[in-house]
């Protein structure tokens, strides 16, 4: 039997539907139908204090559990905000729906105070964008919507008029969302094209990306059969690095020297689910055999010799019994031996010093303190670097980090979506001096809504990543210098616990009572502001760009910035 539902309540059974539990957003005028029927529904209203923070959270929260996720606002500059956490839940493929108001119709196309077209603003950063102009069509639209965030990966926009959403119509749709799960794998003839190549040479290396993410067990059978290195990508550090004896770490920026070695010196590199960017590390004379998902995605970043659609798990299963077992585990074992001493590089800086507390040092110290499945969740910039680096994971610990988008204040917001969705994890961030001031604001949600999650800054007083890049370019840094409060008092008066510390010996302590803080708390750790994120590989214009920043440092009478950055990096061992 039919009956008559305003359109918001329609849109917000849909949404109920399709098993979304938390809507983030500030509630205001054209938004109130929604929010009202929202308050009647099982679904959770999380108040943030900036639209931004909201779809962070929204996008951070779907990363994790893969259900579609909500955000609302007002319109114009409400739904405005959102845009650019809508810009990294897209580049994270993820399922999320902004629920858009929108001025009345009458009011549209004629420059009535706050009017946005959102659907010109939001369509390049969405899998589907489009306006409810016809209260019947709302079932059927916001299902539509739904199903592609959830079927296409990615951001749906809903934008809906306030006087559509508080019409009333006929709810007798027979409209359903639907979430498939087709096995993807290559042909047969495809499989076997590439098990050949496999077959016919002895230093295989293996380059899995995020696409890996249900496929450990096979990606661990096949490097074994093949006796390869496995190198990732920071993308999927969590599915690759644990439990896995052929591990040689990352390539890239953040990467290792073993990492890259292997990439360089191999005779074939099988890629799984990677969409690595940056084409200079990739191998210059290998035979290249990519496996990806998204058809679009074979040889874009690199000339590839075979491409081949499927999803990891399958391929890989089906892949496997077609390999010869080698027995020349040669390569394996020194890009092993090389990893080792990677590592223990890394590590150099990772004990306590007698003076300055090195970023390397606290992330480890989290590391060790941190719960088995704890979420770690770092700011762009040195904290995704040292995040990277020296925190393990086990098979149940998670990062989050913008690594597609690469945005500036991602981390705090993003663990405020993944505490609302996972209450009994441990959820902290590497927030950097600059994104946390940023957002900073929202520090008052996690007192609003409860959020017990760990906030550590990396006070450096800098744009640390931005004062590298502009140093390695032989540039004197300009403008990125930070004049910070104590935000160990800000916290203190926005309600959380908090501490700040600038002793290397008083650190451990600290980050014990912190992490051990039953509520929201906030860490100040006064880090070396001369820090320097090591390439796996430093090139020859890297050196002379140091070199040329040393002399114009000088005679601009910046001398003691050189003598810290030489004896911090170069000089203390």
């Amino acid at each position: 039997m039919s009956s008559k539902k305003t359109v918001a309540q329609i849109i917000v059974d849909v949404l109920t539907e399709a098993g979304v539990k938390n809507c983030y957003g500030i509630v205001g005028d054209t938004l109130n139908q929604i929010t009202n029927a929202i308050k009647k529904s099982d679904i959770q209203w999380v108040h943030v204090r900036h639209e931004e923070v909201g779809a962070f959270a929204a996008g951070a929260e779907a990363y994790l559990t893969d259900q579609i996720t909500a955000c609302a606002g007002s319109c114009g500059p409400g739904s405005l905000h959102f845009i650019n956490g809508i810009y990294e839940a897209q580049r994270n493929k993820v399922p999320v729906i902004l629920l858009a108001s929108q001025l009345v119709t009458s009011q549209q196309n004629n420059d009535f105070p706050q009017e946005v077209d959102f659907e010109a603003v939001y369509k390049n950063c969405s899998v589907f964008c489009q306006e409810i102009s016809d209260p019947t069509q709302a079932r059927q639209i916001t299902t539509a919507a739904i199903q592609a965030a959830i079927n296409q990966r990615g951001v749906a926009v809903l934008v809906i008029p306030y006087n559509i959403s508080l019409e009333k119509v006929e709810d007798n749709s027979g409209h359903k969302i639907y979430h498939p799960k087709p096995i993807i794998r290559p042909s047969d003839r495809e499989l076997a094209q590439i098990a050949e190549v496999l077959n016919k040479h002895d230093k295989v290396a293996i380059f899995a990306g995020q696409g890996v993410h249900e496929a450990h067990d096979e990606l661990i059978g096949l490097a074994e059969k093949l006796k390869s290195p496995i190198i990732h990508t920071s993308r999927a550090k969590d599915f690759v690095e644990y439990n896995n004896p052929y591990n040689v770490g990352m390539t890239g920026m953040f990467g290792v020297e073993s990492g890259a070695t292997a990439i360089k010196e191999c005779d074939v590199l099988l890629m799984v689910g990677v969409d690595f960017a940056w084409s200079q590390f990739y191998p210059d004379n290998a035979i290249l055999i990519q496996v990806d998902i998204d058809a679009t995605h074979l040889g874009r970043r690199h000339p590839v010799n075979i491409g081949v659609v499927g999803s990891s798990q399958p391929t890989l299963a089906a892949l496997t019994p077609l390999i010869d077992e080698k027995h020349d585990a040669a390569f394996l074992e020194r890009c092993r031996e090389l990893y080792v001493k990677s590592m223990a590089k890394l590590n150099k800086k990772s004990i306590a010093s007698k003076s300055t507390i090195h970023p390397q040092y606290l992330t480890e110290l989290v590391d060790k303190y941190a719960s088995d499945d704890a979420v770690l969740c770092a700011d762009v910039g040195s904290p995704m670097v040292w995040a990277s680096r020296h925190f393990n994971t086990n098979g149940k610990r998670r990062t989050v980090i913008s690594l597609k988008h690469g945005t500036m204040a991602n981390a705090m917001p993003q663990a405020l979506g993944v505490q609302k969705a996972f209450p009994n994890r441990q959820v902290i961030t590497l927030s950097g001096d600059g994104g946390i001031s940023m957002l900073m604001g929202d520090l008052l949600t996690t007192i609003q809504e409860n959020l017990p999650i760990k906030v550590i800054v990396l006070n450096n007083g800098s744009l640390n990543f931005v004062e590298l890049e502009q140093k390695s370019e032989g540039l004197v840094d300009h403008y990125t210098d930070l004049k910070n409060p104590d935000f160990a008092k800000v916290a203190a008066a926005m309600g959380l616990f908090s501490i700040s510390v600038d002793r290397s010996d008083l650190l451990e302590a600290a980050v014990q009572s912190f992490l051990s803080h039953p509520g929201p708390a906030l860490l100040d750790v006064k880090t070396s502001a001369n820090e320097l994120v090591m390439p796996p590989e430093i090139k020859a214009s890297q050196v002379m760009g140091m070199a040329l920043y040393s002399v114009k440092a000088s005679l601009s009478g910046k001398m003691g910035d050189v003598v810290h950055l030489l004896v911090d990096n170069f000089i203390k061992k």
